[in-house]
């Protein structure tokens, strides 16, 4: 994905008078001024492909997504620190890591402020199935389980498919009932279907996810320094600490993600890309 967009500076200008000036005051003196800049930032977002399976919910180790239902899909929230094992990790990639750059030029003849957004490569984690099984003796919401199976792995036959595989399914089986099926050569074990079950004992899944790929390491410049605590005060996972005035970074612990560096008061702590 590659999306670039303007808005007008005169919009702009009208939407931050109307927030700007008090309600009684008629904004004759306002005056608004932008001068040249550019900005970027990482924008970590769930597309609408979401199968409500909440594996980012499990892995992410601040708490920063909101729990995907049968209504709605997950929802990154205002916690997240931009360690990007979310997007990593999702089964299908349906949350996207995204470059978002806003540029102003004061003497383009347009006047307006450019957006450019663009999906920005990352590392994907190993998600795999290893076993499932049904409990055909449980009533359950089977169709919102085929509903959201990604690969169609998940489906309701009636009892003549079941017949021609000669599957026992351990219960008596009606003409005209459908009844779920996993195909497990189609199953890539994103565990949407044990999610969204409402009986929590009709779906059993083994499934591995494997270890998170570091793209990114947290670069420190001692001699910048000057002993503030901020970084060990807001790293999420305790990887930072202070011991003698030097800064030590457990890598094991470390997640990569924001948090330090954005604190840092003098730029000593950096986030950048491995070789």
């Amino acid at each position: 994905m590659n999306v670039s967009f303007i808005k007008q500076m005169k919009n702009l200008e009208r939407e931050v008078l109307l927030k700007s000036v008090e309600l009684d005051d008629d904004g004759d003196d306002f005056q608004f001024e932008l001068a040249d800049f550019s900005t970027e930032e990482e924008i970590i977002a769930v597309a609408p492909k979401c199968v409500r399976c909440n594996t980012c919910v499990e892995e992410c180790p601040v708490n920063a997504i909101e729990p995907a239902n049968i209504f709605r899909i997950a929802k990154i929230t205002d916690k997240c620190v931009k360690c990007e094992i979310c997007v990593q990790t999702c089964p299908i990639s349906a949350i996207k890591l995204i470059n978002n750059t806003v540029i102003y030029d004061n003497g383009e003849e347009r006047d307006v402020i450019e957006y450019n957004l663009s999906n920005l490569r990352s590392p994907h984690r190993v998600v795999r199935m290893n076993d499932i099984s049904i409990d055909y003796s449980v009533d359950n919401n089977w169709d919102d389980c085929a509903n959201l199976c990604p690969t169609n792995a998940f489906t309701l036959e009636f009892k003549e498919f079941f017949d021609d595989l000669n599957m026992d399914l351990g219960i008596d089986l009606i003409e005209e009932e459908l009844y779920p099926y996993i195909n497990e050569k189609m199953c890539i074990g994103c565990g949407a279907c044990a999610e969204i079950s409402l009986n929590d004992n009709a779906i059993e899944l083994d499934r591995y996810i494997g270890p998170i790929t570091h793209s990114r390491m947290v670069e420190i410049n001692h001699d910048a320094c000057v002993n503030c605590y901020l970084c060990e005060e807001n790293c999420p996972t305790g990887a930072i600490e202070l011991v003698d005035g030097e800064v030590l970074l457990d890598n094991d612990k470390c997640i990569r993600c924001v948090e330090c560096t954005n604190h840092c008061p003098v730029g000593a702590l950096k986030r950048v890309e491995m070789n």
